[in-house]
Formats: C-alpha cells, sequence, structure tokens
C-alpha cells in the first residue's frame, strides 16, 4: 500500500472548474453566433448595394459601353423618314428587305436623351425586344455576356429597340430589366403603336436587322441566337455578306 495520502479537489473547486468551463463554452457560442450575424449583414447590404447599382443605369460596362440609363420612359416619341422595310416572313425562300435601305428612326431612350438609327456610314447590328418576351429574357443575357467578355465591337454599331411595351404583361418595366441585366447597347424606346418595330419589318421577338456601311440590309433574322450565330452577324455587317445556314432558336410573335 502506497503512504501517499489521497488528495481529493474538493467539491466546492470542482463546481468552480465546471462553472468557468461552462462560461468559456458559452462565450465561444456568443462569439460564434455574433461572427455569423455580422458576415450575413455584410452579405446582405454587399447584395442590396449591387441591386442599386445595377438598377442605377448609366455607369460603366464591363463591355465598355454603357448601361442603358436611368429613366421612367416605358414609351417614347418616335419619328421616321424614310420607308418601312416590308415584314419577314416566316418560312420565306427569301427576304425581300435584302439591299433596301433602313429609314431614319429617331427616338429617344429610357431617360428621354435622343437617340436615332439610319444611314449613317457605319455597319449596324439591330436587336428588338420586348420585355414579356421569354426569348428576349434569355438572349439580353447572351449577348451581354458576349460583350462583357470581347467588348463592343469598335466597327459595327450596335443598338436595340424596346418595343411591344405593355405594364400588363410581365418583366415590365423594361429600362428596369435591361439596367438589370447590365445591358450596355443603346437602346430606343418605341411608342405604344410599335412604329420603330414595323420601320423594319419586325415579325417576331427578338428580331435581328443587319445594314452595311450604306445603310442597306444585308439580312435579317428572328429567335434566339446562339453564341456562333451572335458573332456571325457581326461579321455581316463587317463584310456585307449575308451569313450562310444555321438556324434560329424560338421567337415571340410580334403581335
Amino acid at each position: 500500500m502506497s503512504n501517499r495520502p489521497n488528495r481529493r479537489t474538493p467539491a466546492s473547486v470542482r463546481v468552480a472548474e465546471a462553472q468557468a468551463q461552462s462560461r468559456s463554452r458559452t462565450l465561444w457560442i456568443v462569439v460564434g453566433v455574433a461572427v455569423v450575424v455580422v458576415l450575413a449583414l455584410v452579405i446582405a447590404i454587399a447584395l442590396t448595394r449591387n441591386e442599386e447599382e445595377s438598377a442605377e443605369g448609366g455607369g460603366a460596362s464591363p463591355s465598355g459601353g454603357t448601361i442603358v440609363p436611368s429613366g421612367d420612359v416605358s414609351e417614347g416619341s418616335v419619328a421616321v423618314t424614310g420607308a418601312d422595310l416590308p415584314p419577314l416572313t416566316s418560312g420565306a425562300t427569301s427576304d425581300p428587305a435584302v439591299g433596301e435601305t433602313i429609314p431614319t428612326v429617331a427616338g429617344e431612350s429610357f431617360d428621354g436623351s435622343s437617340i436615332s438609327i439610319g444611314p449613317d456610314g457605319q455597319p449596324k447590328v439591330v436587336l428588338i425586344l420586348a420585355h414579356w418576351c421569354p426569348h428576349c429574357q434569355a438572349e439580353v443575357p447572351r449577348i451581354q455576356a458576349w460583350l462583357d467578355a470581347n467588348g463592343m465591337p469598335d466597327d459595327v454599331e450596335l443598338v436595340a429597340i424596346a418595343t411591344g411595351t405593355t405594364s400588363s404583361r410581365p418583366n415590365f418595366p423594361p429600362g428596369e430589366w435591361l439596367r438589370e441585366e447590365g445591358w450596355s447597347v443603346p437602346t430606343l424606346v418605341d411608342d405604344a403603336a410599335g412604329t420603330a418595330g414595323a420601320a423594319f419589318g419586325l415579325s417576331s421577338f427578338p428580331f435581328f436587322v443587319v445594314t452595311d456601311g450604306s445603310g442597306q440590309v444585308v439580312y435579317r433574322i428572328s429567335g434566339e441566337l446562339d453564341e456562333a450565330q451572335w458573332e456571325a452577324l457581326i461579321e455581316a455587317a463587317r463584310t456585307g455578306t449575308a451569313p450562310g445556314g444555321g438556324e434560329s432558336g424560338e421567337s415571340s410573335p410580334a403581335s
């Protein structure tokens, strides 16, 4: 047998130690919860700030262009000089507008600033959109992602028309939608009668019109496009030669 005394920690000490350990664990839990709450608040503030900035409009875009401006214009004032292009008929073997000169369409953007589309010596790709069209809603972010990655072409003008606007249909107003997408293509707001869309022979959404430097129609197509088809439109504007082959995706009737 050992002659060492059997020393036991007094109960009061054990209780004090247990209480200290409990307080330590509680403190760490409180600190952990506080950190999580602070991080959540930081993330929420950042997301809110990003949403506010994306909806503000008029700022710089990664594409090198400018996000469409803030403003309440949903139906603009439009004036057309020259003859309307004939409508693009679905299933037609040829486009009667090819070789014709586009009219000059003068209007305004979402903030009321002036914007026009016409034969001004610059090759163009004109994109006509409706806020309620699901295929437009798919096409806009696809094109903007391409622009953000490749930049705005410096030898081909890109311009859009927001038409078919009505507050009774989804995704209204169009300006807010486009700003949320970071849309950096200058956009003309059509009037209630769809005057600008009709001037380019709009038949369904999304609708694309390609012109050469003289303002003559090179090619028109409607429906969703993939990246290669979008690039082919830009090249067609540069060269004045219509792209060959390739079927567009689904579209929404303009009527």
